[in-house]
């Protein structure tokens, strides 16, 4: 029996149903890398439920805070799917690069931890709902980027309208203002507060923004933007318009 050839032999497409490399860690971090902000959206479905049912298990605070973390996801949601072209936005009008606006400074590899750094950070002001210079923190980022969406990269790119300024808008502001006054007319927030969310702000802003796309920052990168990541909202037409020294 053993030294017989058998006329039934497993097919190469039953051989090839197992592929281990497919469970390896870095196969899963290269498809939430590439797929990550469609997960937001996920994230924002399944809170929506969950907020609706099991709600009023949390505090009021924990539920402004959780609110925000839902603001969010449609905000990243906003910038990179819907209508998307957010990265490039970032990249040729907010850092002004003109030539490699695809990769540079900002690439699918520094944008992913950009975009995932901001959750543990949104996450601790809600489990930690007592530390209210966390939540505080946590409403003033929201406040960034109503600046950064509404202000700054409107007046660089001579536009009323860019990806992410709606959700910064119409709920990190509003959300923020309001976990504001409640925390104020509540008598919970102490002197100490203050300064220490202003700290925790900057410190989570520089860990989140600017850290990573400083360390993988690199103008022949192997992560460059999509084609179709680029074409969202028109983006690459607009971009290309201004910058003609880029080419395909």
């Amino acid at each position: 029996m053993g030294g017989k050839e058998t006329p039934f032999p497993f097919t190469q497409e039953e051989m090839d149903r197992f592929d281990l490399a497919a469970w390896l860690p870095a196969h899963w971090f290269r498809f939430y890398r590439d797929n990550w902000y469609y997960f937001t959206g996920v994230a924002f479905v399944i809170g929506t439920f969950v907020m609706g049912f099991f709600g009023h298990y949390v505090s009021r605070v924990q539920a402004i805070l959780i609110y925000n973390l839902m603001a969010l996801f449609v905000h990243q949601f906003e910038e990179y799917v819907l209508p998307g072209g957010g990265p490039l936005v970032i990249n040729a009008i907010f850092y002004g690069e003109k030539k490699d606006y695809d990769r540079f400074p900002g690439n699918k590899q520094s944008l992913v931890w950009v975009n995932t750094l901001a959750y543990p950070f949104y996450i601790a002001s809600i489990v930690f709902s007592d530390k209210i210079w966390l939540g505080l923190a946590q409403c003033y980022f929201g406040f960034v980027q109503v600046i950064g969406h509404g202000l700054v990269m409107n007046i660089k790119g001579n536009t009323g309208y860019n990806p992410g300024v709606a959700s910064a808008l119409l709920l990190h502001m509003p959300i923020g203002i309001y976990y504001i006054a409640y925390v104020q007319n509540h008598g919970l927030i102490a002197s100490s507060d203050w300064l220490y969310s202003v700290v925790a702000l900057v410190s989570a802003t520089i860990c989140i923004i600017p850290l990573p796309i400083l360390m993988f920052r690199d103008r022949r990168s192997p992560y460059p933007l999509s084609q179709e990541e680029m074409k969202r909202f028109d983006m690459l037409n607009k971009i290309q318009r201004t910058s003609p020294s880029k080419t395909e």
